[in-house]
């Protein structure tokens, strides 16, 4: 009788499991099919950018976007809503100009890197060494470029997953420091841009304490070209640039978060968001207005399930991406949850389609994973079998700690023409694409925050990749 009773039992409980795994199923289809109706995510870009604006640390239009997310995240109905300050310097800039004088008038139209050192007042005028690599400006000799203005003019390639940023990046993380090093008075570098326009990019570049570094600017691939051509002809290059700026070493910032609460474990935690400041030059659409509305729209969209799934939904957005610090200021604020947070992931790389899941290792043979996967499929989302890593900088603290993170890849192919220029504008969001981004959130979180998978333990079980 008790072999019975037990198999009687085993049998009642798959059943009831199988059942818990079709409903599952079911509502986390029924989220993907809304999302792809729902104007949410649009309606929160078209706020953003609209009525905030730009959003650099330390404007008054940061401070008025922390303010409005706040009152959006009431607004939508999350709960526990939290402002979490932290010290964050700030830089505002000011003049700036660039122009060729020799062989002939030429203005370049330059926009300084974000928190670039100031030029002398009125500007620096010199001589130009021009190098088609960062790697040949860093194999000039030592002093060799005393007194010069360094341009680089190494072009970006285009890239669905955007590899091609961090290789022509360099130029103007580092190029500063190193040019710096070799005598040169200033830095020009070609925009780290795939597209073909005049309109510069910014970003943020090397600075802070024990850092010594020159002035720098970037400028748009025609002018680039327009040099290098020049100089490929003999022609000797003078450039006059001015850029002026301030820094405040007392400023803020703000990590702004709301929950959706999980009905049965609601301690347990998914961190999910994007990041609220933006650079000055544009509003800040693609980089991030999309992905701040893209998870907030997720979310939003399992809030209003009659039922929440088990786990929390947190939602965060971060506010000093651009130019570093919430990663750090949010894990010390949370350092002491970090057993308890199951997932973290975020959006931002624009609003084109998802194309990819790369999952925590050791996870794709889950069952909750293998039904999330199915249903990303009519997404046109196939499983990347390898391991997510680099989920976002404003959750890095959380995944070096040791938090477990997803990539939700989106398609960067044009995302690099756009982002940090005056040009990342609410026109060069698509509707479609975007609605196709919040559909694959929220089928997917579903699935993470109504079951019990454990992706650290997963993690460490896993096979080891071959070396």
């Amino acid at each position: 009788m008790f072999r019975k009773f037990l198999t009687a039992a085993v049998a009642v409980s798959a059943l009831l499991a199988g059942s818990a795994h079709a409903q599952d199923v079911k509502t986390a289809e029924a989220l993907r099919d809304k999302a792809l109706r729902d104007y949410l995510a649009w309606d929160i870009t078209e706020d953003l950018t609209t009525n905030i604006g730009p959003r650099l640390v330390g404007s008054p239009n940061m401070e008025k976007a922390k303010d409005w997310a706040v009152a959006k995240f009431k607004a939508l109905g999350f709960t526990n809503v939290r402002v979490e300050e932290f010290a964050k310097p700030s830089w505002t800039r000011g003049e700036e100009s660039g122009w060729l004088m020799a062989p002939y008038a030429m203005n370049l139209n330059p926009v300084g890197l974000g928190r670039t050192q100031s030029t002398p007042a009125g500007g620096v005028e010199a001589d130009v060494a021009l190098f088609k690599t960062y790697n040949e400006m860093i194999a000039a000799p030592d002093g060799s470029l005393k007194g010069k203005i360094v341009v680089i003019t190494q072009p970006m390639v285009r890239a669905q997953d955007g590899a091609g940023y961090g290789v022509a990046g360099i130029s103007r993380r580092s190029g500063p420091v190193e040019a710096a090093k070799k005598g040169a008075v200033a830095l020009l570098i070609r925009s780290i841009s795939t597209s073909d326009s005049s309109v510069p990019h910014t970003g943020v570049t090397a600075n802070g304490e024990g850092v010594v570094t020159i002035p720098a600017a970037a400028i748009g691939v025609p002018e680039a070209e327009q040099l290098e051509r020049l100089a490929a002809a003999g022609k000797p290059l003078r450039i006059r640039l001015n850029l002026q700026s301030t820094f405040d070493p007392k400023d803020v910032a703000w990590n702004i978060s709301s929950e959706i609460k999980g009905s049965e474990k609601p301690d347990e935690v998914i961190v999910i968001g994007g990041h609220l400041d933006s650079w000055d030059v544009g509003t800040g659409a693609l980089d991030d207005a999309t992905g701040v509305a893209i998870t907030t729209a997720a979310a939003k969209l399992i809030g209003d399930l009659p039922k929440h799934p088990k786990r929390t939904i947190r939602v965060v957005m971060w506010g000093s991406e651009e130019s570093g610090g919430s990663s750090e200021a949010y894990l010390a604020a949370h350092k002491d949850e970090l057993p308890k947070i199951v997932l973290a992931g975020e959006s931002d790389t624009g609003a084109d389609r998802i194309y990819s899941l790369q999952l925590p290792a050791g996870a794709a043979e889950h069952p909750a994973m293998k039904a999330a996967v199915q249903t990303l499929t009519p997404l046109k989302i196939y499983l990347d079998r390898a391991p997510a890593a680099h989920g976002g900088a404003d959750i890095g603290g959380l995944e070096a700690s040791g938090v477990p993170v997803i990539n939700l890849n989106q398609d960067a192919s044009r995302y690099f023409d756009y982002h940090h220029t005056m040009d990342d504008t609410l026109n060069k969001v698509d509707p479609a694409q975007l609605a196709q981004n919040v559909a694959a959130w929220a089928s997917f979180l579903y699935y993470v925050a109504d079951s019990d998978i454990d992706f650290r333990a997963l993690g460490a079980t896993a096979p080891k990749a071959a070396h």
